[in-house]
């Protein structure tokens, strides 16, 4: 232990050098264009900064005067340096974790289980590894504020990064690799960071399919094979050949929800595109194997198959070729392209036992192993689209249909008249939509959208899942149109529990639906459930949003074996505590025992995606913690929490959500104090993703999304949904009668103590000072009482922290995490002081003689400021 803890100290002193090193890096490109005066002042501003975030007062005054004196383009000068700076810091750290995490976390942790006084037994860790499912699916909300472009130069950048801490570096080596590096921080700095249009949907998901092309295609049969190493090593086991513990699905180009761009038509696209996408990667590999299979000696099937020819696996291999090629090339109607997973995998099948019988086994689990197992993971549609849609709008198809049919409105029924009717034509054998019907535009999208699904198939379809859905009818509404428009198989329909309300009512649908003898028959022993975090947590606070998610799954399972199904959780978390964000870990084991029987489903997104899997090892790491995560919660599951926990957590819930909804739905400062003390209507003019930000254009705050809500508090580093509300509510529980329990619950039940851990996280991330010089500067006099009280109640709750874990520092438990955040702190603050400068410039425009220019390079400052701070903070929505 001692030595691995030696090893991360040498590694951690590495990081600092590197992140040094690459700022001087930096510093030559930025001389080298605009003059060693420049780099003085950036090197100022940065001592400045760095001084300033360790309390130094004399350091913050002279750096908010410098960026005050600033010019306008100045200030976009000044926010690129430092935003850049900070994507150097990531990309050091990336590669930091890639070295630290060379070893296999799953085969470290199995090993410890297997040696641990518990009682398990070699069976039962074999069992929870071949029934091992996880499905992580890559969502269309990109919170990922760096452009492709730049993605690609990181990436290759890490790369040098890598053969730089090569021991084994030759002096002329290591001078080229050092070239190689300045050449691209160069690139990187004369490339424009910022958007200059929103993505659209199709842009999103070939951004989904680039992760897959540059890093999954290779983590995910090394992560298999070392899967399978260790199952022959300790069990005398092996994977089976067509073993699928991790799969992927994407909601890019099929999640509609409230983003008008989605449409039918942009589905059709990514589905294409996905399956050219995928025609390509195989073709690529399948050209490698036709390189290699040479040989000549095979089975009497492949023999059968190809005749008397001098090269049976090129022989049957070719015509795999020519139909990937002309899938790729989209050139010819998509009927003659490659139609399922058994045309790409036949051939490669009969080629691999062909071998195995005469003695090729070393050849045949090579390549094309690999190629084997990319094939059942990612298959000829590369990703299975999920489908996602509002309740209201299928509600609105069936109002509007049976308007026109003389039926009345359907939205004025009853919940009962509604499943009757559903019920009804669900079981009915004639149509009910007219031929002749012209329906409106946004109900013909509907329909249009189902049509697409009925014409392309269940393989490239994960599931269809229910926004907002809070009653049986919303379940069932979706099914009769997925009949209607011709959908022969039982596309798996998920609701989205989302609001607390709709948590607290959900056993109560499920059990409603799990009771309608059709509904079980349709589901045929499997149902979906979504559990959403982002929409919860912004209705009711954190703690009160995650023990009604806890709360909700457990009746589900419960539910579940009531009924005799199986039944899949699909976890919809962002990378902030406020949208759920947990550690692997610690999101697996806070859940619910019996939670993970029916696999597990969780969403990836945003910037969290290229930190989990922008590089192959970084993915295979993740891919192993997430295995061994799950693996270690299906053998030891977390208990069950105590009687007496659920009503101090209930009592906590209960508080914490007064606390919250105190603040920011009743208090009627509260929406005029974040409109000026967050760039929050800024924000809205930084090209992210493709969805708007707000569901409804003419909304308010409750209209606005998760996403923004929580981007635009990260921003001033008071983070206000991630904790508001949450420790006083815990101090009023944490009684002296009450403390033996309360500390029990932190040492024993996983879901409470996973809560401050976050919290622990986050406060360390947050930062009253800075959210104090965004207040003075922007926000006027009779508001600014309210900033102040809530950062009285911030600096509490962090006091209050310290004091239940007892710590002295935030994150005293992950010190290289600390360290982390430390290194950040001094390249941050610059670019919160020039975000402040340029809100304060931006807003008093009209009122200036600003030119159109200057408010253009204002706006422009003000996205990288923004982008800047995302990338420094590491979290954004």
């Amino acid at each position: 232990m001692k030595d691995q803890y030696d090893v991360k100290e040498v590694l951690a002193s590495q990081l600092k050098e590197t992140i040094k090193y690459l700022g001087a890096t930096l510093g030559e490109t930025i001389e080298a264009e605009l003059g060693s005066d420049w780099l003085a002042r950036i090197e100022q501003i940065r001592h400045d900064g760095r001084h300033s975030s360790q309390g130094e007062d004399d350091s913050t005054t002279r750096l908010a005067s410098t960026i005050a004196s600033l010019d306008n383009q100045s200030l976009l000068t000044i926010g690129r340096a430092f935003a850049q700076f900070l994507n150097l810091a990531n990309i050091a750290e990336q590669e930091f974790n890639s070295k630290a995490q060379q070893n296999m976390p799953l085969s470290e942790y199995f090993t410890q289980l297997l040696d641990d006084e518990k009682p398990i037994s070699r069976a039962e860790v074999l069992s929870a590894i071949e029934s091992l499912h996880i499905d992580m699916v890559l969502t269309a909300h990109p919170t990922e504020v760096t452009r492709r472009t730049l993605i690609h130069k990181h990436r290759a950048l890490a790369s040098q990064l890598q053969l730089l801490h090569n021991e084994q570096l030759s002096e002329l080596e290591e001078r080229k690799v050092k070239a190689r590096i300045a050449d691209l921080i160069s690139q990187a700095w004369h490339t424009e960071e910022i958007r200059s249009i929103r993505p659209t949907p199709v842009d999103e998901a070939r951004w989904g399919f680039s992760v897959i092309e540059s890093s999954l295609w290779e983590a995910v049969p090394d992560f298999l094979r070392d899967l399978n190493d260790f199952l022959v090593t300790k069990f005398d086991s092996s994977l089976p050949l067509d073993a699928k513990p991790v799969q992927f699905g994407s909601w890019m180009g099929g999640d509609r929800d409230g983003n008008p761009f989605v449409t039918s038509k942009v589905t059709e696209e990514v589905l294409l595109r996905a399956r050219r996408r995928s025609a390509k990667l195989f073709l690529q590999d399948i050209n490698e194997l036709y390189v290699e299979l040479s040989m000549n000696a095979c089975s009497e099937q492949l023999r059968a198959e190809v005749g008397e020819v001098k090269e049976p696996y090129r022989t049957i291999l070719k015509p795999l070729i020519l139909k990937l090629e002309t899938t790729r090339d989209g050139t010819e109607s998509s009927s003659k392209w490659i139609q399922n997973n058994d045309e790409l995998l036949g051939p490669l099948i009969v080629c691999y036992q062909s071998l195995l019988n005469c003695g090729m086994q070393v050849i045949a689990n090579g390549a094309l192993l690999n190629t084997i197992r990319r094939a059942y993971a990612f298959g000829v549609h590369l990703l299975k689209l999920d489908i996602r849609q509002d309740a209201q709008r299928h509600a609105d198809v069936f109002s509007e249909l049976t308007r026109y049919l003389g039926l009345g409105d359907y939205n004025q029924w009853s919940e009962e008249d509604k499943q009757a009717f559903l019920l009804r034509e669900l079981n009915s054998r004639r149509p009910l939509v007219p031929k002749n019907w012209m329906p409106s535009d946004e109900v013909k999208e509907v329909l249009d959208t189902c049509q697409v699904i009925a014409n392309n198939g269940r393989a490239g379809f994960g599931i269809y899942i229910i926004s907002m859905a809070s009653e049986p009818s919303d379940v069932l509404a979706v099914q009769l149109l997925l009949k209607e428009s011709g959908v022969d198989w039982p596309m798996p329909v998920a609701p989205l529990f989302e609001t607390l309300d709709d948590l607290n009512k959900s056993p109560n649908v499920m059990n409603a639906l799990l009771n309608i003898d059709w509904y079980r028959g349709y589901i045929n022993g499997h149902q979906h459930v979504m559990i959403g975090y982002s929409d919860s947590a912004k209705d009711a606070g954190s703690l009160a949003a995650g023990w009604a998610q806890y709360s909700s799954q457990e009746a589900l399972v419960k539910i579940a074996e009531e009924h005799q199904i199986k039944l899949t959780l699909f976890h919809g978390r962002g990378g902030t505590i406020g949208r759920g964000g947990l550690p692997a870990k610690a999101a697996i084991h806070s859940q619910p025992p019996g939670s993970l029987k029916g696999g597990f489903r969780v969403t990836e997104q945003g910037e969290t995606i290229r930190y989990k899997f922008g590089m192959p090892q970084l993915a295979k790491r993740s891919l192993s913690l997430y295995a061994s995560a799950v693996v270690e919660a299906i053998i030891s599951p977390p208990p069950e929490p105590k009687q007496r926990w659920r009503e101090l957590i209930g009592d906590m819930a209960e508080l914490a959500c007064e606390n919250y909804r105190k603040t920011v739905r009743y208090d009627e400062e509260f929406v005029p104090y974040f409109r000026v003390a967050t760039p929050e209507q800024e924000l809205g003019k930084l090209p992210l993703g493709s969805r708007p930000a707000k569901r409804k254009p003419s909304g308010g705050i409750e209209s606005l999304r998760a996403i923004p809500w929580i981007f635009a508090w990260a921003q001033t580093r008071l983070v206000l949904p991630s904790w508001l509300g949450v420790m006083r509510a815990v101090e009023a529980v944490n009684t002296s009668d009450n403390k033996a329990e309360v500390q029990q619950m932190i040492e024993q039940w996983p879901f409470f103590a996973s809560r401050l851990s976050m919290l622990d996280m986050v406060f360390k991330k947050a930062d009253p000072a800075i959210s104090e010089a965004y207040d003075k500067r922007l926000v006027p006099d009779h508001l600014v009482h309210f900033g102040k009280a809530l950062r009285e109640e911030l600096t509490q709750s962090m006091q209050s922290l310290l004091s239940i874990t007892g710590h002295e520092h935030m994150m005293e438990d992950d010190p290289l995490g600390r360290n982390s955040m430390n290194i950040r702190a001094g390249y941050l603050q610059p670019l919160h002081y020039l975000q402040i400068e340029l809100l304060d410039r931006i807003r008093k425009a009209e009122a200036s003689a600003f030119t159109d220019d200057d408010v253009a390079t204002l706006e422009r400052a003000m996205m990288v400021a923004i982008t800047g701070i995302a990338v420094g903070i590491r979290n954004t929505g």
